[in-house]
Parts: C-alpha cells; sequence; structure tokens
C-alpha cells in the first residue's frame, strides 16, 4: 500500500504513467467504501476524534484507512507528518492503515494525489475511508467533491463561531459535530447545538437529507456510536435512492475536468515560445507598461 501511494504520488513522468496502469487495473475493485470527509478548526481535536471513531470502526470488525493531510509550509515547504503518532492506538491495529500526506501547493486542504490513494485503499478492502483535511478554508468544497459524507467538527461554547463560519462551508457540510462535550463544556456544547440547529435550519441543502447536529467527546469515548450510526443511516439512504451513484459519477467528472485544467497550465509553461515570453510581459504588467488582460491574451494567443 505505502509503495503505491508513493508511485501514486510521484510527478515523475514515468512513475505517473506507471500509476495509471496500476490504478486502471485495480478500478474494477473500488467503490464498496464509505468515504467520509473530517473538517475543522485546528485545536478542535481531529486527530483524537478519528483515533476513537477508527477504533470503534475496528470493533465493528471494519477496516479502516485514514488519509490524514498535513499542512506545508508557504516557506520551506515541509511538512511534520505528526497524524500517526497522534493515532498511537489506531496505528497499531493490523485493520487500519494511515497515510500521512503532506498538503503541498494543493488548496482545498487535501493532497493532490487524494483521491486516488482512495481507490487504492477501497481495492485493498478497507470498508471506510476517512479523509482528515487541513482545517476550515475557503476551497474545502474540494475535500466534499470527494467523499459520500462531509462532517464538520465544531467547538462547544459556538454561538459567536457561527461569525466565524464561511456559509459555504456549513452549506457543504452533512453534519456538524460538537467535539470536547464534557464536563464543564457540556452546557457549553448544548447550547452550541441549538445555535447550529438553528443556523443549519437557515441554509438550504438539496436531496433527501437534513443535516444534523450531534454532540460527542472523543476523549471519554462518548456518543462516538451514535456518529457512526448516523453516517451509515445517510450513505445507506443515498445508496437506495440512488444518490450515492449520481454523486460520485459528478466528482469523477469534476475531476476529470479539473484534471485537464492542470494538465493545459502545465503544457502552458512547458511550452518554449512561452517560456521565452512569459518573464518579458511579466516585467511589463509590474510597470505597468500594459495591462494585465492584454498580457495574458498574448500568452493564450500563442496556442
Amino acid at each position: 500500500m505505502a509503495k503505491a501511494i508513493t508511485l501514486i504520488e510521484s510527478t515523475r513522468e514515468q512513475d505517473r504513467e506507471n500509476a495509471q496502469e496500476l490504478l486502471a487495473d485495480l478500478l474494477p475493485h473500488t467503490g464498496n467504501s464509505v468515504r467520509i470527509g473530517i473538517s475543522g478548526v485546528p485545536g478542535v481535536g481531529k486527530s483524537t476524534f478519528i483515533e476513537a471513531f477508527g477504533l470503534y470502526l475496528l470493533s465493528l470488525g471494519k477496516k479502516v484507512a485514514v488519509l490524514a493531510v498535513d499542512p506545508s509550509s508557504p516557506i520551506a515547504g515541509g511538512s511534520i507528518l505528526g497524524d500517526k503518532t497522534r493515532m498511537e492506538l489506531l496505528s497499531r491495529s493490523n485493520d487500519a492503515f494511515i497515510r500521512p500526506s503532506p498538503a503541498g501547493t494543493a488548496l482545498g486542504g487535501v493532497a493532490q494525489k487524494t483521491r486516488e490513494t482512495m481507490l487504492l485503499c477501497e481495492a485493498a478492502g478497507y470498508d471506510v475511508i476517512l479523509v482528515e483535511t487541513v482545517g476550515v478554508g475557503q476551497s474545502e468544497h474540494q475535500v466534499a467533491g470527494m467523499v459520500d459524507f462531509f462532517m464538520l467538527l465544531m467547538l462547544p461554547g459556538g454561538g459567536d463561531e457561527l461569525q466565524g463560519i464561511k456559509k459555504g462551508i456549513l452549506e457543504l457540510a452533512d453534519a456538524l459535530v460538537i467535539n470536547k462535550a464534557d464536563g464543564e463544556s457540556l452546557g457549553l456544547a448544548e447550547q452550541a447545538k441549538r445555535h447550529y440547529e438553528n443556523a443549519m435550519h437557515l441554509l438550504r441543502h438539496s436531496g433527501f437529507w437534513t443535516p444534523k447536529v450531534l454532540t460527542c467527546s472523543a476523549l471519554h469515548n462518548e456518543r462516538i456510536r451514535e456518529v457512526w450510526e448516523m453516517i451509515f443511516d445517510y450513505w445507506e439512504q443515498s445508496r437506495v435512492n440512488g444518490a450515492l451513484t449520481r454523486d460520485r459519477q459528478s466528482q469523477r467528472l469534476q475531476w476529470m475536468h479539473q484534471l485537464i485544467r492542470e494538465g493545459l497550465e502545465a503544457k502552458l509553461r512547458a511550452n518554449p515560445q512561452i517560456k521565452a515570453l512569459l518573464p518579458e510581459l511579466e516585467t511589463a504588467v509590474a510597470e505597468q507598461d500594459v495591462t494585465t488582460y492584454t498580457a495574458a491574451r498574448r500568452i493564450l494567443d500563442l496556442l
């Protein structure tokens, strides 16, 4: 698994070709897993929740894969990749696979090859795949665009917190789960739950599902079962009514168009004429000798 994922993540042209051959062979064995995206602000307890959630799934006899995406430094480009150390109990199990990956320059809080890695995990027989994202940002739609169920972890005490959450992210969420609902924070968590439920009612969600708001304590292993039952209920309903098939078809098409856009930009940058002209135009735009639109048109006209 680890070697296959390293091949998928490689940027070498020969490796890319080999990776696509591998994926083509494995494609008939994919598509049977429950794909869950988990996001939330730093400090909300994503790693603690995923470990508690993963261990509960293992107790049900399921195999669990965790694709944890670590933020990359915009300056040095490095990542700590510490998620595996924070999920010590889960990482010891033979039925769990944890793969931390650097986000690199990818938008949406997920590594560029997360979709393809997910297919590898499905072919390897993992029943549930958890994609942990870098955090709540404007491009979280990329995560929601590759999973069956998208969940936001929240902190207790949250009426004011609604102000800081982008409306678009709330519209993507199939559920809000308020973590750390224990001890003195229990009352705050219940209060936050009411706030969030009112907010979710104001938003329009298409389809058969009304987004739920739950509370849990990952640290004390409380109400983890309810979270899984909610997700599985959603998954079963979407499978029976055809929404799961439609959503996954739509996701594959979006992914294809994204790859076309990325491929076009790569070809653009590799073009010798453009390589020669681009620095000259960049200087001209910086000095306001030409408009940005005119400069862009000159580049595009070379195609």
